[in-house]
């Protein structure tokens, strides 16, 4: 390994797993900075360095970035629900700040800094959204979604006030192998499997195989300008033609059934109260069905045209989720 040296948080995850690979596949020396409770399972065999260390630590964040010439932060508490909200707010608002102040510290070289296209305004579009439509803060659904507002925000004015060498890219819907937890997405392509969604919601969201958004990275990092934003999508795509692909990748019958969302909303609360006691987080939501008025359709036409950028068909990334959920032992 001759490349530069380069840190990747929330190594273990999703995300960040494809991105060490691709950085791994450049011939970079990565070192990999995971939480000591992570599953290390998505990093098994592979010739990186392993820190432990929890991103909102500024020591721990100090001594990952020790000799770091590349910074990519993809740590994320991506879950639309939890039993204290706050947590996600700290772990993806205050953890992100943390990060980028002991960068500017070490004089970190080069950033990029996973943001998510939650940040971007789908409210009254009336075609994909691209990077010139940011949300605020109060006009966001979730926690999840305010929390990567308050921290692409955060990077931003570090940007423009201390000269943070950041770039910043937004990754739409991610699918693929490598989904541990799994993701909330992850979830849906799991349950749909297996036949447990029998109907469905009118709502759509833009799909990306995780392995292009994770050469999306590496791409902003060669081409990518400081301070601007790029979004790594893939296909926008209706929930009722997702579910119809996961069918007929399983054999199975396509649900054909469509569901009005008035009804759904005391079956959210009664499940997010169970999930108080249970700790899991439930399937489904208030505010999950209050982003699902929204199609999220987004435009990677930036990222194309100035990184690059390109993205295979969303149907080949629900293939390669199933197949390793299914070797993975998920749809037994």
């Amino acid at each position: 390994m001759t490349g530069p040296r380069v840190l990747v948080t929330g190594a273990s995850g999703f995300v960040g797993s494809a991105v060490v690979k691709a950085a791994l596949a450049r011939g970079y020396r990565v070192r990999a900075m995971v939480r000591a409770t992570s599953p290390r399972e998505n990093l098994n065999g592979l010739d990186i360095e392993v820190v432990e260390g929890d991103m909102r630590d500024p020591t721990a964040m100090d001594r990952a970035l020790d000799g770091i010439e590349v910074l990519f932060h993809v740590a994320a508490d991506y879950r639309l629900w939890a039993p204290d909200p706050r947590d996600i707010m700290r772990s993806n608002a205050d953890g992100t700040r943390v990060t980028m102040e002991a960068a500017l510290r070490r004089k970190v070289e080069r950033i990029v800094y996973t943001s998510s296209v939650a940040t971007l305004r789908v409210k009254g579009a009336t075609a994909p959204v691209d990077e010139t439509s940011p949300n605020e803060e109060h006009h966001t659904i979730g926690v999840y979604k305010r929390s990567k507002v308050a921290a692409e925000r955060i990077v931003e004015k570090l940007v423009a006030e201390q000269g943070l060498p950041a770039v910043i890219v937004n990754p739409s819907t991610p699918i693929g192998p490598r989904d541990i937890r799994p993701t909330p997405t992850g979830r849906i392509i799991v349950e749909a499997a297996l036949g447990k969604i029998p109907a469905f919601v009118d709502t759509g969201l833009n799909l990306v195989h995780v392995d292009d958004c994770a050469q999306g990275h590496l791409l902003a990092l060669d081409r990518g300008n400081v301070g601007e934003r790029y979004i790594l999508g893939g296909d926008d795509v209706l929930l009722r033609d997702m579910l119809a692909t996961i069918a007929r990748l399983c054999g199975r019958k396509a649900p054909s059934v469509t569901l009005p969302r008035w009804p759904l909303y005391p079956l959210a609360l009664a499940a997010q109260g169970v999930a108080k006691f249970t700790g899991k987080e439930p399937f489904v939501t208030v505010d999950g069905l209050k982003m699902s008025r929204y199609r999220m359709f987004f435009s990677s036409a930036k990222a194309q045209a100035q990184l690059g950028y390109t993205a295979r068909p969303y149907a080949e990334g629900l293939r390669d989720a199933i197949e390793w959920f299914r070797v993975a032992g998920y749809l037994s």
